[in-house]
């Protein structure tokens, strides 16, 4: 409880309307070697960019939901200042779907906590990365993700990694934009982007249409 009251102090001190982003990340075995390597450093590549970035420090919110054999938001949302980046570790199989209702519940909360604070807030991202197809029923979670795209409450960022990604059960997901594969195992370049896209948000007005920067140097457009 102690922590929780330490992070919405910190909504109330610090004023910036917020860009909650979940990260919701295949961790499941096959993601073994250099893909859980190159993912690691990409993940805490991220966290160094936005804390660099004084607009971006003060706006973004990044939570971090995992699926390898269990599901665990094993990042809250917080300032970023206050975030350790664990290591990740795969194992298990990839309940994907759990995963994505997870997600979706923490973004449901975190949105609640700054209405009752008086916060403003940017449309929610969620960034689904994975590497394979589902283990569980991805039915409810694709339901539920379509009709908030579809209401215009929710921007995800579907990413396939790998030979094995199965693309057309990410794109269940999105029902506006097809989903895109990683570029060999360009993570950090990913990662990168997602940094000056938030930047980038961070620096406009909540509501407003912001034109997303090239996706080229991480997205393979060769599919």
């Amino acid at each position: 409880m102690a922590n929780l009251e330490l992070f919405d102090q910190d909504l109330i001190d610090n004023p910036s309307a917020r860009v909650p982003v979940c990260l919701v990340l295949d961790t499941s075995g096959s993601m073994s070697g250099d893909k859980i390597d190159e993912l690691n450093r990409g993940v805490q590549l991220f966290f160094n960019e936005v804390r660099e970035d004084e607009m971006a420090s003060l706006s973004a919110e990044i939570s971090i939901i995992t699926f390898g054999g269990t599901v665990q938001q094993v990042v809250e949302f917080a300032n970023i200042e206050n975030q350790t980046v664990p290591n990740l570790t795969p194992t298990g199989r990839t309940p994907m779907g759990e995963a994505v209702n997870l997600a979706l519940d923490v973004l449901e909360a975190r949105k609640k906590t700054y209405a009752s604070l008086g916060v403003d807030y940017y449309q929610p991202w969620l960034v689904l990365m994975t590497d394979g197809a589902p283990t569980d029923d991805i039915t409810g979670a694709a339901r539920r993700t379509s009709e908030l795209i579809q209401n215009n409450k929710l921007t995800i960022f579907p990413i396939g990694i790998g030979a094995e990604a199965h693309m057309p059960t990410l794109q269940q997901f999105s029902p506006k934009l097809p989903p895109v594969k990683l570029k060999g195992l360009n993570f950090n370049e990913f990662f990168l982007w997602l940094s000056q896209s938030i930047t980038m948000k961070s620096q406009s007005t909540p509501g407003e249409d912001v034109k997303a920067l090239p996706i080229n140097p991480w997205a393979d457009l060769t599919l």
